[in-house]
């Protein structure tokens, strides 16, 4: 079994400078997530005040600390609080060798989420609720008795909405803006988006979720008609992110979009029609469907914000 505390250099000197169990608190938060969910986040606060408003600094102030509690505060300490509930043993999303939880990481994944909507009362209204809600589906999503993450289905609808939408949306309300009809196709177009993003997430987790008992969405489908999902939900969204550039910037921008849909192309024709693949082949698919839904949101950027 690898050592979680020397997989690497950087575990090594982590748990060499901080004292006692607190590094293994800090991994199971899932710092290598942090990066994704900053720019899925930040999206909302370009398309919002476009790029011209970014390099004048509009609205940055309450934009850098809604970030910072959507990051480190929400997103941390769901991931902390799955932790804390799951124990488990095997790779997990962004956090390979997972040491064991600590004594208090439930406590410390609840004092941070409590944390951050306390917090977010100095951010508007919108983002206050956004946060709120966000903060029960995690709470429904990783906690007994609901576990919404053991029910397949529930689990999906949970994050589309949840990563997909909700959290560039929270980049969006930070600045006090009101959202139109055109924004809210744009931002509603990333919640299918995440739906054929979802299952691939849960493709190399397979073994662990069927040993835990977890009746997940991918293990209920099976590998074949979960990849065949994220298929038809792609394509779904490319069509909302098409129809909303087609009206609002005209068909030319529209074409811009067609860069990232051959990325996701790319990853997902092969999977689909491979034979079946081990848990680490899996894994390395996941990470290349991220890299797909990255340049997805630089192409949402270039097309939305000019």
């Amino acid at each position: 079994m690898t050592d979680a505390r020397a997989l690497n250099g950087w575990r090594r000197l982590g748990y060499r400078v901080l004292p006692g169990e607190l590094f293994s608190y800090i991994l199971h938060l899932r710092p290598a997530e942090w990066p994704i969910m900053a720019a899925h986040t930040a999206l909302g606060y370009v398309l919002a005040v476009g790029l011209g408003g970014v390099g004048r600094g509009t609205a940055a102030g309450p934009a850098a600390l809604g970030l910072l509690l959507w990051v480190v505060c929400l997103n941390g300490g769901t991931l902390a609080l799955n932790s804390a509930f799951d124990r488990d043993d095997g790779d997990i999303g962004y956090l390979t060798a997972p040491p064991p939880p600590p004594r208090h990481l439930l406590a410390a994944s609840l004092a941070l989420l409590c944390g951050g909507q306390a917090l977010a009362c100095l951010l508007p209204a919108a983002y206050r609720i956004d946060y709120a809600v966000c903060f029960l589906l995690s709470l429904l999503y990783s906690a007994p008795p609901a576990r919404l993450k053991a029910v397949a289905g529930l689990d999906w609808i949970v994050n589309m909405w949840g990563f997909g939408t909700l959290t560039p949306l929270a980049g969006w309300a930070a600045t006090g803006r009101g959202l139109g009809a055109l924004p809210s196709l744009v931002l509603g177009a990333f919640c299918p988006l995440f739906a054929g993003l979802y299952p691939l997430t849960q493709l190399y987790q397979l073994d662990e979720d069927r040993r835990r008992g977890d009746r997940t969405l991918a293990l209920r489908l099976g590998e074949r008609r979960s990849l065949a999902l994220a298929l038809g939900c792609t394509g779904l969204a490319f069509g909302l992110f098409g129809a909303a550039a087609w009206v609002g910037q005209g068909a030319g921008w529209a074409a811009a979009l067609l860069l990232p849909l051959a990325a996701w192309v790319a990853v997902l024709v092969p999977w689909y029609r491979g034979e079946p693949w081990t848990s680490a082949a899996h894994q390395r698919g996941m990470y290349r469907a991220l890299g797909a839904w990255a340049l997805t949101d630089l192409a949402v950027v270039a097309v939305f914000a000019h």
